[in-house]
């Protein structure tokens, strides 16, 4: 299947059919961005946040989790900064300040519908370690279950850069999968993904993608308009192509096009699964995991891991480089350097070093029945890209 354009030529399908996965979606995570709620220059916009939580509190039939960003934004005004600054100690600084804020009006505008609201601040690491994931799951699917509408952000005020998300719309892909939702709602100030800048005539919006192939030769672009948030167009479909691969349909589309959207009409771009839902440890390794280290291997193991999907033993690494645990995500790499898949390793670094290149027979034999076994298994391994 081929992209379909605005206004493009041939018969157009019945939006209930073209978009059947969109209306039959019971649980959705809606996204919005920093400059869907905010003014320019900082702050909240009352009206703006009413007239999605209008939207929203319609849907009474669905689940909704709304993935908000606009914290670090919604605390720049009352602290007098002009812009968002570069510094971490700053935006954690700004967060502070604005989550309150962001939060306290999510719950007035709720409360005119009789709709409770409960935060939800997650790292990387809820999403990248098994026990803080199910923890996250628990909570999530019990405020759904109590009628309460989740309101999720990224946890600026103590997130690191070693364990940030980096934009909330990887996040809300993640969520989404987390929270086995049916479908994921990527809110903007664009009206969808365009084959060129929108600005521009002769530009036009893409109504579907079916797959990787219906991007092929799209430029992208990196920023939004206004300025207050760290997203773009790059990490809206990125997040797009995440989510789709693990199985939930995405409409990419404008907050004024919310309600549209969420009754399954032609706005945005509508991004079909790719793929089925994954393990959930398999979708973190691959886009939420931060690797420890890394295994370069030889040509017979990438070639064992990328078309055979075997696991990764002993006799297939040639090299092994940082400080890490048993248990701990690493990358796996070719002799050239190149990422070709991560996973969870068995051994500790420290211990790698005197296994590379044998056999787990001899090893047991040598060391002991805890060393017949794989340095990586299949089934916690994820391949990145191919040879």
């Amino acid at each position: 299947m081929t992209n379909a354009r605005q206004g493009g030529t041939g018969p157009r399908p019945n939006v209930s059919d073209a978009r059947k996965d969109v209306t039959d979606a019971r649980r959705i995570v809606v996204k919005v961005g920093s400059s869907s709620l905010t003014t320019a220059a900082g702050g909240l916009d009352a009206d703006r946040v009413d007239a999605l939580v209008d939207v929203l509190a319609k849907h009474q039939d669905k689940e909704i989790v709304l993935v908000s960003s606009g914290a670090i934004a919604a605390g720049l005004a009352p602290l007098g900064l002009e812009k968002r600054p570069r510094d971490l100690a700053r935006q954690q600084a700004a967060a502070s300040v604005g989550q309150g804020l962001l939060v306290a009006r999510y719950t007035a505008s709720f409360a005119r519908y009789g709709r409770r609201v409960g935060q939800v601040l997650l790292t990387s690491d809820d999403t990248s370690r098994r026990t803080h994931y199910r923890n996250a799951y628990r909570t999530l699917d019990q405020l759904l279950a109590m009628g309460a509408v989740p309101i999720v952000n990224e946890n600026d005020t103590v997130a690191t850069d070693e364990i940030r998300f980096g934009d909330n719309d990887r996040l809300a892909a993640l969520v989404a999968h987390l929270v086995r939702a049916d479908l994921l709602v990527l809110l903007s100030d664009v009206d969808g993904l365009y084959d060129g800048d929108p600005s521009l005539p002769g530009t036009s919006r893409i109504a579907e993608v079916s797959g990787p192939a219906d991007l092929e030769g799209i430029s992208i672009g990196s920023a939004g308009k206004a300025g207050v948030g760290t997203g773009g167009m790059v990490t809206k479909v990125e997040a797009a192509r995440i989510a789709a691969a693990a199985g939930v349909p995405v409409v990419l589309t404008s907050a004024v096009h919310a309600s549209e959207a969420l009754a399954g009409g032609p706005t945005g771009t509508h991004f079909l699964r790719t793929g089925r839902r994954s393990a959930d440890r398999l979708l973190w390794l691959a886009h939420a995991s931060t690797p420890r280290g890394a295994l370069i291997l030889d040509d017979g193991a990438v070639e064992a891991i990328v078309e055979r999907h075997s696991s990764l033993l002993p006799a297939g690494i040639a090299a092994v480089e940082g400080s890490f645990s048993a248990g701990e995500p690493v990358e796996l790499r070719n002799t050239a350097g190149t990422p070709i898949a991560r996973g969870l390793v068995n051994f500790d670094a420290r211990e790698i070093p005197h296994l590379i290149g044998r056999s787990t027979r001899d090893l047991a034999r040598e060391l002991g029945p805890a060393y017949e076994r794989e340095v990586v298994h299949r089934d916690d391994l994820v391949v990145v890209t191919g040879r």
